[in-house]
């Protein structure tokens, strides 16, 4: 009777574990990349495949951007689980799985990679030193969402393909895209409310395997609408975006004059030029937090007026969350604003953000962590605190300027004004001189501190071992503090 119990118990067991992860099958028609194979276990148990996806990264050789096919793959667990990847192409000699910070350590049998989750992460797994043909693993909790076909307000996508074209969401409809979706269309908001955007699968505007694409061999499905972005939030309020993995031809998420927004759990990979991961124009109380964002221009843009978006732009919460720029910035407040009636920026923060890469031939647009007050912006009251940034390839540490871009505005900025840089890390040795200065004696960039800087180990600080007197502080950093600036300063604290 025991030997029984304990067959029935096991038996059970082994189901609940099973259960602890949710494969989502790739559908017909979806680019696959089988540069890599994955599959993950629990406990021991019986491996389960994953599919991977093809993703389209930007290489920029020269002034020209490269399409280069990276891929990625996810899932759903609870637990630990055990990850097992697989190099199809290229023999392993070295990998790098990052994060760094994140401390996972990777083992290597052949051409195949284990490692183990405790907790839901989003990864780049780079063979061989390899950025562009790498594999990204996207892992989330499992989805308790029931699916309720009698709601009228459920727009449902389940498994499959589905063309949408651009579809305007009304207010109050939660729209859900199924692990195992690819919606294939813009989801547009526009003078609504109370929307939530969620789900576990893929919402794209580039074509899918098979189709074919008129005017050329561009990678981008233009749609009738005036922009490519995969999800436009313009005049609205209470809008939640959660889980969902974008593929757009331009902006992955364009936020307009709204506020409310929950930004939460997205990843994105753009290729193309001016395709910018989340701008935000002239909207309050944003929240981003948990995103993974690998872009072909600036990954996190907040902006004052542009286009027909009036107003300041406060009160904006990015955490959590990991960016990568193949060209731009990873970070960039305040290049378009209103000359006529100049916005204020503020209230701004940056906590926990793990900065993977920059890579921008323009001195202009270098700065991993970028304030640059064009048209007569005012910015204020902005911290960035624990943030580690990798080696980056071509750009630089920071870069805060009061400037006159001819090319995007129509006057120079204001000032750039209280601002902290708490805690940040750089482990690395291509950085560019990062730069501070202002425009002139009555558009400067004026208290800013930066808490805990360390490059390579060593702490800046305005009393460091080791400065000569004669020196700025910003030369121990790489940094050209220039004229028009005021109580730029560097401390330590315990």
């Amino acid at each position: 009777m025991r030997k029984i119990f304990f067959l029935l118990l096991f038996s059970f067991s082994t189901l609940y574990l099973f259960a602890n992860i949710k494969i989502y099958p790739a559908p017909a028609q979806s680019e696959l990349n089988n540069a890599f194979t994955v599959k993950v276990r629990q406990n021991g148990g019986q491996w389960l495949s994953v599919d991977v996806y093809l993703a389209r990264v930007a290489n920029t050789i020269g002034g020209t951007i490269k399409q280069e096919m990276s891929s990625f793959a996810y899932f759903d667990f609870r637990g630990e689980v055990e990850v097992s990847i697989t190099s199809n192409k290229i023999p392993v000699k070295s990998v790098s799985l990052r994060p760094l910070s994140f401390g996972i350590k990777p083992t290597i049998a052949g051409n195949t990679i284990l490692f183990k989750l405790q907790s839901p992460k989003n990864l780049s797994l780079e063979v061989n030193g390899n950025i562009f043909n790498n594999i990204h693993l996207f892992t989330n909790l499992p989805d308790d969402f029931v699916h309720n076909a009698s709601d009228s307000n459920l727009v449902y996508f389940g498994p499959g393909i589905h063309r949408i074209g651009a579809l305007r969401v009304a207010s109050g409809k939660m729209v859900y895209i199924a692990g195992g979706a690819i919606v294939q269309g813009q989801l547009i908001m526009d003078k609504v409310n109370h929307i939530k955007i969620t789900g576990r699968g893929i919402l794209t505007q580039l074509p899918l395997a098979g189709d074919v694409v008129s005017g050329g061999n561009k990678p981008g499905r233009k749609l009738n609408r005036m922009r490519g972005d995969g999800i436009t939030i313009n005049y609205s309020k209470d809008i939640e975006v959660n889980g969902i993995i974008l593929l757009p031809h331009k902006y992955s998420v364009s936020i307009g004059q709204s506020s409310g927004v929950t930004l939460k759990n997205l990843r994105s990979f753009s290729s193309e030029g001016n395709a910018d991961g989340i701008d935000i124009f002239c909207s309050k109380n944003i929240l981003i937090d948990s995103v993974f964002m690998r872009n072909s221009d600036d990954c996190i843009a907040i902006y004052g007026h542009r286009w027909s978006f009036f107003g300041n732009t406060n009160k904006i919460r990015v955490s959590n969350s990991i960016l990568w720029a193949d060209l731009a910035h990873p970070v960039l407040i305040g290049t378009h604003g209103d000359s006529l009636h100049p916005d204020t920026l503020s209230d701004i923060t940056f906590k926990n953000i793990e900065v993977l890469d920059q890579h921008e031939n323009q001195i202009d647009y270098q700065g991993c962590l970028a304030l640059n007050a064009g048209d007569s912006n005012l910015i204020d009251r902005v911290s960035f605190t624990d943030i580690n940034i990798e080696n980056i390839r071509k750009g630089q540490l920071v870069n805060l300027r009061v400037m006159f871009n001819r090319k995007y505005n129509t006057s120079p900025g204001n000032a750039i004004q209280n601002i902290l840089f708490k805690n940040i890390s750089y482990k690395g040795t291509h950085a560019n001189l990062s730069v501070i200065s202002g425009y002139d004696d009555t558009r400067k960039i004026k208290n800013v501190v930066f808490e805990n800087l360390c490059i390579n180990g060593k702490m800046i600080s305005d009393h460091m071992a080791g400065k000569p007197g004669f020196y700025k502080t910003g030369d121990m950093a790489n940094m050209m503090i220039g004229e028009h600036t005021e109580d730029i300063k560097f401390v330590v604290s315990q």
